[in-house]
């Protein structure tokens, strides 16, 4: 199962069509605003182990970056060029290895490189491979993004993990698939808790952790806990690799670790202060939160904005909500806890963005100062709102012109997708040329848009075509957890979410200008 070329990697059961923001360059100059520093206007990107591409192809599509990027699994290198034909993008897409791809001599200097994961899930060699890549080609001023598995969050599953992976790799479980084997490990693990080990008692939330590994899908496991190689580091290990290759951290990719307020007590908040060395710093935060996943940047040649530019940088920032504002939740999950958003300064804040238009920080301000609520309290909650999925940067008006055609094109072509008898309904996300970037759209939501586009005029109609692309698949919708058996029923449901659609989430589709 293993070679050289899958470097023990598994290959024979695809990655997710998942979608992943933060490697959306158009984010940059607001994260990094908020910390006081410049970045790059990103020209020329780079995505190392693309996955099945959405991500990609999405930034590719709805935005002037010319973007590269390799995956050596065939199937879903073949994917993400399929897409890239159909959005006209000429994203450079290649099937190979790192060190196929890493050791091209055609590759232009980047302004953003970028790997979601692939650190934690691929060897010493490789990653030495990967970094020398980085040294080589990527700009001064420019930007590293990359999400890795780190400690302490990892620490107490860590032994778990190396026994799943040994049961995995039995010589008994040659010739079964990726999936196979996962259910049989994961059958394995219930029966080692079931014995009471001292590890369990010493670690009783593992019980819980595993659970929720049971419940996910068998193409995320796969990849995400049975590689051979998989690893969690420390901030302070990377802080020591991307130092000796010349970057500097600059601030995490996750918004939503902006504000100390929701993510670390008063006590904390505190002994953090007393701490000089910022790297320090980041692990004991990471301590503090039992960080499990990170998402950073890094740059080379970091650049601090004076205090004038620096203010007038933030005020200029433009955002818009993602989310019908009357469907954004005042309640939050962070890193360590779940926290209630205040509704005195998000209210007017959300209030201010529901006619579902660009607006800057200082616009916001302007409106909201009534309420004695200032810019950097005004970027606090904006920083929430978009790390959770709310609300995004939006993009340079000539961006947006220029990414109109390709984010149409790929959206028609994902659309025409959900369609098909052999879709899954895995992909679940369009692209927005207003924010250069992903908005969540799901396959019943992206049938209805299909059958707009399609002219079915009624809401009979509409909810007839849907449910006849649902049911030539055998599929069935599903109603507070139970699978609805009855045709009558999917129909009903149907009509529920056909009107909760039109209502709440084609608005804000179309003022994103997805459709």
């Amino acid at each position: 199962m293993n070679s050289n070329w899958t470097d023990g990697y598994v290959t024979d059961i695809g990655y997710t069509h998942g979608y992943y923001p933060q490697l959306n360059p158009a984010r940059l100059q607001l994260g990094f605003a908020a910390v006081g520093l410049d970045s790059p206007l990103v020209r020329t990107a780079c995505e190392l182990g693309f996955g099945q591409g959405l991500s990609v192809n999405i930034h590719a599509a709805a935005s002037p970056v010319a973007w590269y990027g390799n995956d050596f699994n065939a199937q879903q290198a073949t994917n993400a060029q399929t897409l890239a034909t159909a959005a006209g993008s000429n994203a450079q897409l290649q099937q190979a290895s790192f060190a196929e791809f890493c050791a091209r001599d055609d590759l232009p200097q980047f302004d953003f490189i970028a790997m979601h994961g692939i650190w934690s899930w691929v060897s010493a060699e490789n990653r030495n491979i990967i970094r020398g890549f980085v040294e080589r080609h990527l700009k001064i001023g420019g930007v590293l993004y990359v999400s890795y598995n780190t400690q302490p969050g990892w620490a107490a599953y860590m032994p778990l993990r190396d026994l799943l992976l040994r049961h995995f790799d039995m010589p008994s479980n040659e010739g079964k698939g990726s999936a196979e084997r996962i259910d049989a490990a994961l059958a394995f693990a219930d029966g080692l808790f079931a014995t009471n080990p001292v590890y369990a008692q010493a670690n009783p939330f593992m019980q819980e952790r595993l659970e929720l590994v049971k419940k996910q899908s068998r193409h995320y496991l796969a990849h995400e806990y049975f590689n051979r190689n998989w690893h969690a580091e420390s901030f302070a290990d990377m802080a020591d690799i991307w130092s000796g290759a010349g970057l500097e951290f600059a601030c995490s990719a996750d918004f939503r670790d902006y504000l100390d307020m929701a993510n670390l007590t008063p006590e904390q908040r505190a002994f953090s202060a007393g701490i000089e060395d910022r790297h320090l710093r980041q692990s004991v935060r990471d301590f503090m939160v039992n960080q499990q996943f990170r998402r950073d940047y890094w740059v080379r040649g970091v650049q601090k904005l004076d205090p004038a530019t620096h203010q007038a940088t933030l005020a200029q920032q433009r955002v818009v909500l993602l989310n019908h504002p009357d469907k954004i939740p005042m309640m939050l999950k962070t890193v360590a806890t779940e926290i209630t958003l205040n509704p005195h300064i998000y209210g007017p804040i959300i209030e201010e963005l529901s006619d579902l238009q660009p607006h800057t920080l200082g616009e916001i301000t302007g409106v909201v100062g009534s309420r004695n609520l200032g810019l950097q309290q005004v970027l606090d909650a904006v920083m929430m709102l978009i790390g959770a999925g709310n609300a995004a940067p939006v993009q340079l008006d000539a961006d947006i012109a220029h990414g109109r055609d390709g984010s149409a094109a790929l959206n028609r072509h994902l659309i025409g997708r959900a369609a098909e008898e052999s879709a899954d309904g895995d992909i679940e996300h369009l692209a927005s040329p207003l924010t250069g970037g992903g908005v969540p759209a799901d396959r019943i939501q992206q049938l209805f848009m299909l059958a707009v586009l399609e002219e079915q005029q009624t809401p009979d109609a509409i909810i007839a075509f849907a449910w006849r692309h649902i049911s030539a698949q055998g599929k069935k919708l599903v109603r507070d957890g139970v699978r609805l058996e009855n045709e009558q029923d999917n129909l009903d449901e149907l009509s529920v979410q056909a009107q909760r659609f039109f209502v709440e989430r084609l608005p804000v589709l179309q003022a994103l200008l997805v459709l």
